[in-house]
């Protein structure tokens, strides 16, 4: 895994050709164009410095396609198992992609918000409609779904994850209150939009390759969470080619679940509120519009409408629009791309040898199951900035945000805690004998 992640493979022959010219017009203006006031450089300096950046701009033009590169050459679409997809998002997520990938996935969540059937069903539960439980609720649903995307299909980590989600389901969806074109169409966002916000907003838009592995990972997690297509996606009854073909039949069919089921009701925009200050935490009382403005901005007219949320102003569109432009075009040809070292990692790998319980490494909310070491009290950037802005840093407020970590047979609202152990012992046998880390699709 860790060679995937750190390859060294080359950029091919024909890139660099292109590169070529690019490199002598750039030359060209940073030489014969540019003037340099005498008190920071000397015009003998101009080209020595004018190679430096040259070399550098190369550099990056080179790095920066080359584990993509590596995953065309080592992957094949047609025979993609859920252990190979794994790997592929998993270097998306952590290298490639690290902060939209998240970005996404916590936008997929507040899309389902825009479903009445849904948003009624949570303001009902109070888990995400009311401030008392929605920030723990969303620091769960954090962990379980990380859990389960960052850990090897086969592992005990990613299976206990399922088996968790699937009890806190499970009343819900016996008792009918969770439909099962509600449970299609979420699974159907986290496969899909971590794709619409990289093809958007990223430095490039994603290969056939990383398709296929988000369609391959998440028909596997839909198999273990026991979602059916028979009724819903044309080639349920005779098979799909491959991830990419479950992508796009799942796209299509929640593309029309949108039309008929995403309308406007109160309870869309009650879910949402609470989301939304969940995402604006760390925003000053004064800016906090600003975050809702953006929150806004990331709606397509649809969801705006089922939510009962106002178009952002134009010129704050303008600027987040040209904010992310200048950070697509930053890290396309000036940005190096992530070392491995680098990678971004949200969950302790080892438990507690005390507690047995596994620890979340970053927060940007509040900051449930962090553990209150000096550094993340006292010393790192997060809670310095945390402290400015006079919000708790893990190990305040007592047992409030679970310093001692979590179990993960044990997350989810204090109303489940300590119970399920039969139907999750049960579920983990089950996924045991069905997922192995083969290709969901044969």
């Amino acid at each position: 895994m860790a060679a995937l992640l750190n390859d060294s493979s080359s950029w091919p022959l024909s890139a660099v050709g292109a590169s070529s010219s690019w490199l002598q017009s750039t030359g060209h203006f940073l030489s014969a164009d540019l003037k340099f006031p005498s008190m920071w450089i000397t015009r003998d300096a101009v080209p020595y410095v004018s190679s430096v950046v040259l070399a550098y701009l190369l550099l990056v033009r080179v790095l920066r396609f080359r584990r993509i590169n590596k995953l065309q050459q080592r992957f094949s679409l047609a025979s993609m198992t859920d252990e190979e997809a794994w790997e592929i998002q998993k270097v998306m997520a952590q290298l490639e992609f690290p902060f939209l990938y998240e970005k996404s996935l916590q936008f997929a969540l507040f899309r389902t918000y825009g479903i009445p059937t849904i948003s009624k069903t949570l303001t009902k539960t109070q888990q995400f409609a009311n401030a008392q439980f929605s920030f723990k609720r969303y620091a769960d649903t954090v962990v379980l779904i990380g859990e389960f995307t960052a850990h090897h299909p086969t592992s005990t980590r990613a299976q206990t994850a399922i088996a968790r989600t699937n009890y806190i389901h499970s009343q819900y969806r016996q008792s009918g209150a969770i439909l099962p074109e509600d449970m299609l169409y979420t699974l159907s966002l986290f496969a899909t939009e971590p794709i619409r916000f990289i093809d958007q907003y990223e430095w490039r838009q994603a290969t056939d390759v990383e398709r296929c592995a988000m369609g391959v990972f998440w028909k596997s997690i839909g198999d273990a969470m026991d979602i059916d297509y028979s009724d819903y996606l044309p080639s349920a009854a005779s098979g799909f080619r491959d991830g990419i073909h479950w992508l796009e039949e799942i796209t299509a069919w929640a593309q029309e679940y949108e039309k008929k089921a995403m309308v406007p009701a109160q309870t869309n925009r009650d879910t949402a509120d609470q989301t939304t200050a969940v995402l604006t935490y760390v925003l000053p009382p004064k800016l906090k519009f600003l975050g809702e403005w953006f929150v806004s901005y990331m709606m397509d007219d649809r969801l705006r409408k089922a939510m009962l949320y106002e178009p952002a102003p134009a010129l704050s569109q303008l600027f987040f629009a040209g904010t992310l432009a200048l950070r697509r075009l930053t890290l396309r040809h000036l940005s190096l791309p992530r070392p491995y070292f680098l990678r971004v990692e949200n969950y302790t790998e080892d438990p507690d040898p005390k507690t047995k319980t596994y620890y979340m490494l970053n927060w940007s909310a509040q900051p449930y199951y962090i553990k209150p070491t000096l550094w993340n009290r006292w010393l790192s950037p997060s809670a310095l900035f945390f402290r400015i802005l006079g919000l708790p840093v893990p190990g305040d407020e007592g047992d409030k945000y679970s310093p001692s970590g979590y179990h993960l047979d044990n997350v989810g609202p204090r109303r489940f805690e300590n119970k399920g152990q039969d139907f999750m012992e049960k579920q983990m046998k089950d996924l045991k004998g069905m997922r192995k880390g083969g290709c969901p699709f044969h």
